[in-house]
């Protein structure tokens, strides 16, 4: 799934190439990606693209104060074209979900791979009447996203400090791949209570956040959008890499799976050298 440094990274490609050009059209093809009936998509041609924003892992398109809205879920993606074909997209040919073309011909398709279709978009007046953007924590990029601001969050928490990462409505922007790249940065084990931290562990999730957040976000910027899910996997230091070394101590990168997900962690940086159990309400394996 795309996370905040994608995002941000997609933003940055679409708001280069869309800022100040006027829509053609908006074409849906898929009849359930659009979850707003009113403005309709013909509301879109001809309005000017005022800017690409990001709100925690959503892209909104300003077009003249019509926002498209769109969450990118686990398989969707940003396909962009310099010269769209001139035949409008067919309804459930394929993996385009919706096609925003501009009046010079270019835009870009969003695709969803796989049969579960959960990429959204919305077209409103104001990205709050998205509903799980107007329940967004705070974003970690922020300027008041400061480390007294982190412990109001985590205070009290009996929460796993990994979920907390996790949990849009906490914190914004981040997943499953980054929440295991800071808590590796962090030195903390995915399972350690949120609201247990003491105070030099939140000092250091703070900084991780940041670096790790920063670090990304540069890593993305100025990619072709083609070329971001690869930067992603190849700059990841723990997630996804279970098995191989842990290029800080050389140990084994563990992993715990679950029903529909799995975290990746060094026991020797992480969990004192203990391996977490491989089951969700077990803590470490004796």
């Amino acid at each position: 799934m795309p996370e905040l440094p994608e995002v941000q990274a997609l933003v940055d490609f679409l708001d280069e190439r869309m800022a100040g050009q006027a829509v053609g059209s908006l074409e849906l093809a898929s009849f359930t990606v659009l979850k707003t009936v009113d403005p309709p998509p013909q509301a879109l041609a001809g309005a000017p693209v005022d800017a690409v924003r990001r709100h925690g892992k959503w892209l909104d398109i300003d077009c003249d104060g019509t926002h498209l809205v769109l969450h990118l879920a686990r398989a969707g993606w940003i396909r962009w074209s310099d010269s769209l074909p001139s035949t409008p997209v067919r309804p459930g040919k394929g993996p385009v979900a919706l096609r925003l073309r501009l009046a010079d011909g270019a835009g870009f398709d969003l695709t969803e791979a796989g049969t579960k279709k959960s990429v959204a978009a919305y077209l409103v007046r104001d990205v709050t009447e998205v509903p799980r953007i107007a329940t967004l924590g705070p974003d970690p990029l922020a300027e008041d996203f400061t480390r007294e601001a982190l412990a109001g969050i985590l205070a009290g928490r009996r929460t796993q400090v990994k979920g907390v990462l996790r949990d849009q409505s906490i914190i914004a922007g981040i997943g499953n791949a980054y929440s295991d790249e800071i808590l590796h940065v962090a030195r903390l084990s995915p399972f350690a209570l949120a609201g247990g931290l003491d105070d030099e562990a939140v000092d250091r999730l703070h900084s991780a956040i940041r670096s790790t957040l920063v670090d990304a976000v540069a890593a993305s910027a100025g990619k072709p959008a083609k070329e971001l899910k690869d930067a992603k996997r190849s700059g990841m230091r723990v997630h996804g890499r279970t098995g191989e070394a842990c290029t800080v101590c050389g140990d084994v990168v563990r992993e715990v799976s679950f029903a529909d997900s799995s975290l990746q962690y060094c026991a020797t940086c992480q969990t004192d050298g203990k391996p977490l159990a491989d089951r969700r309400t077990s803590r470490f394996l004796k």
